[in-house]
C-alpha cells in the first residue's frame, strides 16, 4: 500500500495542486497531512484523495477547517491521529513540541511516526520506529517536498515539488 505524506502547506496553492496531482498519479491509497494548512480555503484542493489530517500550530479556524474536511469526505483528527494498516501502527502528530514527537518515537507503540513542523524532510530510525518528516509543501527557503511511504517495503520516497 502507498501512503502519501505531506505537511506544512501554509496556503501555497500551486504546490498543493502539484502534490495532489503526484499523489493521484502514484495512486496512493491514503494521504496523511501533518498539519499547518493555515487557511480553510485550501482544503478543497485535496478533493479526490483519502485525506486524513491533524492540526498544526498555525491552523487557526479549526471549526471551518473541520467543515471543509467534511465537505470533501476527508477526516481531520484534531491534534493526534493513530491508525493501523498492514500490521503497521502509525502515529501522526504535527511536531510542535519535539519532546512529544520523541516520546512517540521511543514509546515502542508505533512502527511509524509522522510529523512535520520543522519544514525539513527527514527519515530516521529510532529504536525500531521509522520517523518521517516529509518537509514542507510550501517550501519557504528550502525545496518544497512531499513523501510516499510503501508499507510493504517499509520504504520512503521524497518528491520535490519545485
Amino acid at each position: 500500500m502507498l501512503i502519501g505524506i505531506c505537511s506544512d502547506s501554509h496556503d501555497h496553492v500551486m504546490h498543493i495542486k502539484k502534490a495532489v496531482q503526484i499523489f493521484k498519479k502514484h495512486k496512493v491509497a491514503k494521504v496523511i497531512h501533518a498539519g499547518d494548512y493555515c487557511s480553510p480555503f485550501t482544503i478543497p484542493l485535496f478533493t479526490g484523495l483519502n485525506l486524513h489530517g491533524v492540526l498544526g500550530n498555525n491552523d487557526g479556524d479549526t471549526i471551518l477547517l473541520m467543515k471543509k474536511f467534511s465537505e470533501i469526505n476527508a477526516e481531520l483528527h484534531g491534534g493526534f491521529y493513530s491508525f493501523e494498516t498492514e500490521n503497521l501502527k502509525f502515529a501522526v502528530y504535527h511536531g510542535t513540541y519535539p519532546e512529544i514527537t520523541r516520546s512517540l518515537e521511543l514509546s515502542g507503540r508505533y512502527n511509524v511516526v509522522i510529523s512535520g513542523h520543522t519544514h525539513e524532510p527527514s527519515l530516521e530510525t529510532v529504536d525500531d520506529t521509522i520517523s518521517i518528516n516529509p518537509g514542507s509543501v510550501h517550501g519557504f527557503n528550502n525545496d518544497a517536498m512531499i513523501a510516499i511511504f510503501n508499507t510493504q517495503r517499509q520504504s520512503l520516497q521524497f518528491i520535490e515539488l519545485n
